[in-house]
């Protein structure tokens, strides 16, 4: 391998393990292998930009462009051409859209982020252009020392966003990295000027420079990660800026506006059955009563997000639920306690919420548009015991039926969809509910079409909430809890019904007495949708998951009018739905889908299937297929042309001077010669002696003097070879064949000498070669064919022969 294809690989191997830090950033890692694809790719194309004869500061932008092809491929191929293989004229807005996204992303989201598509662009981008940086600076202009500015970046910006999820694992490898490309330099630096200290044999002082070299850099990576183990360590850092937010918590700037989907996504993505909570609740609806950690209000196609909060001070107490008509409802009491495993920084409370007690109110506040709490210092929920109440809201189906008009704000903001929604959604609600006349029974509609048997629950499927995965849900009707709340709020706001989509835990497994247990299998997400009276009320549109609340049970149609009045406290006398007593499975479990197969983990539920995507796939076949279509005749030329001149260029065993050329390899030499002429425009012509055919090329490529002696010597000896009897050759064909070439370049101009080493004309004696080894295929394959099948033409001629015979005797 060539010392510049050792750089390559090294500078690819540097950026890939400095890579390795924001592997914490996202919950999942599935978008690291994409980005080492993105390396290989890109490296791959620098190494092939380096051998043609463009400038050198060509090879980086061919590499962005590489770089920005691919990032289409990846990240834009819905509106690609093709069914999504190539890219087509909107995948470049598609592109901007999810970079748009992703940088919404970065606002919302604290670490670890969900891998949305558009913060994996961000992060697999910033990766590529760092390897095009380095590959830059390393390989393209040898400057590898240089190469460590582009990698520091890298491990600083992802170790600094990691906090606590940073290691000094990744400090490790990313200077591993950087040593290994440093020490591949330095062996061919020292390898060049080794001579000058010692010895009399090339290399043989430069094995003990870079050698301590080698130890040097070994050393310096060891200290520099044992040595801060023995130091104290300084919590103030440089600059006392007083406490900082951490993941959840309030900054500088106030509240982290981390996304409660962020817990949701990132527990299906591994979930466990650990426990995260127990609480006691004496209310006869302990059983049914979910868990509400936060509420997202906000659709814009790419997906449900919580809009930029508005927050007050937990010691001022809660406000008032949204849309509750009457305060004076019967409470229900909990007393909650979380455990070291619960990572959240929103306090999951039953809805709504009429108080709460923490220890220290001063570090909560209260979300003023969706009414959750949520902490102001990092992991302050882990070990936290509290008091919640909340009101304990019953209302009939006829209540619901009667509810009054919504305010006008409240349909402006929670009826804002996007422009892009995909009309099946509409359409598809508007032909569920042609049947209802109000709000409920739409409501109720679209819960009983998801519920019913059209839809499967399969946490197999990619997770997603933003338009493109509710009308894939639509059409393939599997997902799981973050498809159906996310779907049925959608189609609720073509609907003209306030909806949002509400993320949290589903009832407790009880445990005996008033006590409950919630494991990390219980997260959910659930629709919550508006009446005037009554506020914020909850569906359950997902199958075998939680428990359908009490006033979307079946309930005849009212005969009477319903009071115009609703009372928030009104009771239902329809019974709970029980589960099947003929299964095996314990009831609780059935409710939320834990028998049988469906409890397996959704381990990768929303990991982005980039790799599994045939779209990707199929594009990057046929891109490598046309890359090495397009590289074939460059590559084979110059295969052929180092096969004819490297043996006649050899020394002798124990000498300085090259071996005296065989007749083949004179004979080689001159046909390298002829080639090269052909690809810089100068066709062969056989019926020319070979020096007729040399003063021909030097007249027509107004060759200088030394190349075309040169060519001359070269022509002699292959007169010589095929004339003399006695061909006695001392001439070096190879190195006459390399100045009459470079003769012939210099007068090529630069579009001739691209051409020559892109399409080179003689590569058509392989598409000859090819056509006579298929002919030869053919012939041999009809050979055997007309062999095999020769014994059975003897025997139909003998059959032939006999029935004629038999005829001639009757």
């Amino acid at each position: 391998m060539t010392t510049r294809a050792k750089l390559t690989v090294y500078s690819a191997l540097a950026t890939a393990l400095a890579a390795l830090c924001l592997i914490p950033l996202l919950t999942t890692k599935g978008w690291i292998t994409h980005a080492y694809l993105v390396i290989a790719v890109v490296a791959a194309a620098g190494a092939g930009l380096r051998r043609t004869p463009f400038y050198r500061w060509t090879v980086p932008l061919g590499q962005l462009l590489v770089l920005f092809v691919l990032l289409l491929v990846g990240f834009a191929s819905s509106t690609a051409l093709w069914g999504g293989v190539l890219p087509g004229p909107e995948s470049v807005h598609t592109l901007g859209q999810v970079l748009r996204s992703g940088l919404d992303d970065i606002q919302e989201y604290a670490i670890p982020a969900p891998p949305d598509p558009g913060l994996r662009l961000i992060l697999v981008g910033s990766v590529g252009l760092i390897a095009i940086a380095v590959d830059t600076v390393a390989v393209t202009y040898r400057r590898s020392a240089l190469a460590g500015l582009p990698l520091l970046a890298l491990y600083s910006v992802g170790n600094g966003l990691a906090g606590d999820g940073g290691s000094w694992v990744w400090f490790g490898l990313a200077a591993a990295g950087y040593l290994v490309l440093l020490f591949a330099e330095g062996q061919d630096r020292v390898s060049r000027w080794g001579r000058v200290f010692r010895g009399t044999r090339q290399g043989e002082g430069s094995g003990t420079l870079s050698q301590g070299g080698q130890r040097i850099g070994v050393l310096a990576l060891a200290l520099a990660l044992l040595v801060p183990a023995f130091l104290p360590r300084w919590e103030g850092g440089l600059v006392h800026t007083g406490s900082a937010g951490g993941s959840g918590g309030i900054g500088a700037g106030g509240v982290t506006t981390l996304d409660p989907m962020v817990t949701l996504e990132a527990a299906l993505a591994a979930p466990s059955d650990v426990e995260l909570l127990t609480y006691r609740m004496d209310s006869s609806l302990a059983d049914t009563a979910y868990l509400r950690t936060g509420s997202l209000d906000q659709f814009d196609g790419t997906a449900w997000k919580l809009s930029n909060p508005a927050t007050t001070d937990l010691k001022d107490g809660l406000l008032a639920p949204e849309g509750l008509a009457k305060t004076d409802i019967p409470t229900e009491q909990g007393d909650f306690q979380a455990t070291d495993k619960l990572e959240s920084s929103w306090l999951p409370m039953p809805y709504p919420a009429s108080g709460v007690s923490v220890p220290n109110p001063g570090d909560w506040k209260v979300d003023t548009l969706t009414g959750t709490v949520l902490s102001t210092k990092d992991k302050a929920i882990k070990g936290l015991r509290y008091k919640a109440t909340a009101y304990d809201v019953r209302p009939t189906a006829a209540e619901l039926r009667s509810a009054g008009p919504v305010p006008p704000r409240l349909v402006e903001h929670y009826t804002e969809l996007p422009k892009d929604l995909p009309p099946v959604v509409r359409e598809k609600a508007q032909d569920i509910t042609r049947n209802a006349s109000n709000a409920y029974d739409r409501a109720l509609a679209l819960q009983d079409w998801f519920t019913g048997p059209e839809f499967s629950y399969n946490t197999k499927i990619k997770a997603g909430t933003g338009s493109t995965a509710i009308a894939d849900f639509l059409r393939d009707r599997k997902g799981f809890c973050v498809h159906f709340a996310s779907t049925m709020a959608a189609m609720s706001r073509t609907l003209g019904i306030p909806s949002r989509v509400a993320v949290g835990f589903t009832p407790g497994d009880a445990k005996g007495g008033d006590r409950y247990s919630v494991n990390g299998l219980m997260y959910h997400a659930w629709p919550e949708l508006y009446f005037q009276g009554f506020g914020w009320l909850r569906f359950e549109p997902t199958p075998t998951r939680g428990v359908q609340p009490r006033y979307t049970e079946p309930v005849a149609a009212p005969t009477t009018a319903p009071t115009q009045q609703p009372s928030a406290a009104a009771q239902s006398t329809a019974p709970v739905a029980a589960p099947s007593s003929s299964s095996d499975c314990d009831p609780k479990l059935r409710r939320m889908g834990e028998c049988g197969d469906t409890g397996k983990a959704a381990a990768g539920a929303h990991e982005d299937s980039w790799l599994l995507s045939w779209q990707v796939l199929t594009t990057l076949a046929a891109v490598l297929l046309v890359l090495a279509l397009l590289l074939t005749p460059m590559v084979w030329r110059e295969l052929l042309r180092r096969r004819r001149l490297g043996a006649a260029g050899r020394r002798r065993p124990g000498g300085d001077g090259p071996t005296e050329p065989t007749d083949a390899q004179v004979l080689a030499a001159w046909d390298e010669l002829i080639d090269s002429a052909w690809d810089l425009g100068i066709p062969p012509d056989e019926s020319r002696t070979p020096r007729a055919a040399v003063r021909r090329i030097a007249e027509a490529a107004e060759l200088d003097e030394a190349s075309a002696a040169a060519a001359g010597r070269v022509a002699l000896a292959t007169e010589r070879v095929l004339y003399a009897r006695s061909a006695e050759v001392s001439t070096p064909v190879a190195a006459d064949v390399r100045t009459a070439r470079n003769g012939l370049r210099a007068g090529a101009g630069r579009a001739g000498r691209t051409k020559a080493v892109l399409l080179p004309p003689s590569s058509a004696k392989l598409w000859w070669q090819l056509s006579d080894a298929v002919l030869a295929a053919r012939l041999a394959a009809r050979g055997r064919v007309s062999r095999a099948a020769a014994p059975l033409r003897r025997g139909r001629e003998r059959l032939r022969r006999r029935k004629s015979g038999d005829r001639e005797a009757s």
